[in-house]
């Protein structure tokens, strides 16, 4: 009899995969749920937004698009590229899968520094790549430390700016050079999940510096300032060598109907949009200030949330805030990353941390 736990029909990597964590949500005593654990907008969908997805909802006996012609060809009149440079993918984090499976084959390497995104070694295992972590250097990037990890096997280098969970940046000069640096048989993907939160001026736009390098594309979504996480939603910007092979990978139909809609529609809506990003963004620098003045080590953020350096007190700070329920994305041993709320829910949790950092 096969055994359960092993079976010769699947693959032996899987035994060793851990499944990809969400976060949480938990409930206080008092009925308080309070999610600040997935980087998730506290706002909904616009009024405009939600009304274009209903209205393609009478269409839901019919396969979508299977190019997503008309989001394709808005979005590259919104950023300003040709419209065979970018693809569209069930999230930033579909794309990735996609990127991999277009560049993984045995021996291949895919360097990334540590801590970052959580799905990246998830997915490169699952893609049969190798990954070589690099450790960040004071809660950011050493691309230097990257540049060194490359060798004649590294198919791709993903440089997270602003960086998940820690949400410190990369600046233009630093990144330059390094693109500049990166051999030819190397590409680099800039995930920029976070990008319409980054008020520092010196963190470059990764579209504005791709053009004139064919290994470079740039990993965006709309998951999170656009509110859609739940339609599953992401998009490519890259060469057209680049954005063919990502096509080839993608799912058939993975783009849904909903979700081009909505695409759109956001896209439309955008300047109000972003009057919800710069309430975000301000209630960032409430919390960040409050943190630090608590005693809180919290690194400069770009991103909707904020890295809290807790160590060996992070699970027990985790518990803390889930015990009047609050959920927070805790990392044993190293920290806890908490997404910025609305300014009521934001209350809360600072209430818990500040009454925690007294006690340390």
């Amino acid at each position: 009899m096969v055994s359960e736990s092993k079976s010769p029909y699947l693959r032996a990597v899987l035994e060793t995969i851990p499944a990809y964590k969400p976060g949480r949500k938990v409930v206080g005593p008092d009925g308080r749920s309070i999610k600040l654990s997935s980087n998730e907008s506290p706002y909904g969908p616009l009024p405009s937004v939600r009304e274009a997805i209903a209205h393609a909802s009478a269409d839901l006996n019919r396969y979508p698009d299977p190019g997503s012609t008309a989001l394709v060809a808005r979005l590259a009149g919104h950023l300003g590229v040709p419209e065979e440079h970018v693809a569209l993918g069930a999230g930033s984090v579909g794309l990735l899968q996609q990127l991999l499976e277009a560049v993984g084959e045995a021996g291949v390497e895919v360097v990334y520094a540590w801590r970052s995104f959580e799905a990246y070694p998830l997915l490169a295992e699952l893609s049969g790549v190798t990954s070589v972590r690099v450790p960040l250097k004071d809660e950011t990037h050493d691309l230097e430390a990257l540049l060194e990890a490359i060798t004649d096997n590294t198919r791709m280098v993903l440089v997270c700016n602003p960086n998940n969970p820690t949400g410190t940046t990369v600046r233009e000069r630093e990144l330059v050079d390094f693109l500049d640096r990166v051999p030819d048989h190397v590409l680099v993907i800039l995930d920029e999940a976070y990008r319409e939160y980054v008020r520092d001026p010196k963190v470059p736009d990764g579209v504005a510096l791709y053009a004139n390098r064919p290994n470079v594309a740039v990993l965006r979504t709309f998951s999170k300032a656009y509110g859609l996480a739940a339609v599953r939603l992401g998009f490519l910007v890259g060469h057209p060598h680049v954005i063919g092979a990502v096509n080839k990978t993608l799912v058939p139909f993975a783009v849904n109907h909903l979700a081009q809609a909505a695409g759109i529609a956001s896209l439309d809506a955008e300047e109000e949009l972003l009057e919800r990003v710069a309430v975000t963004v301000q209630e960032r620098e409430r919390v960040r200030e409050a943190l630090l003045a608590s005693g809180w080590k919290v690194p400069p953020t770009e991103a909707n949330f904020v890295w809290l350096r807790a160590d060996e007190d992070t699970l027990d700070f985790a518990g803390a805030c889930a015990a009047v329920g609050v959920s927070v994305r805790p990392f044993d041993g190293e920290g806890a990353r908490v997404s910025i709320g609305t300014p009521q829910e934001n209350d809360v949790f600072l209430s818990v941390a500040t009454t925690y950092a007294k006690r340390r």
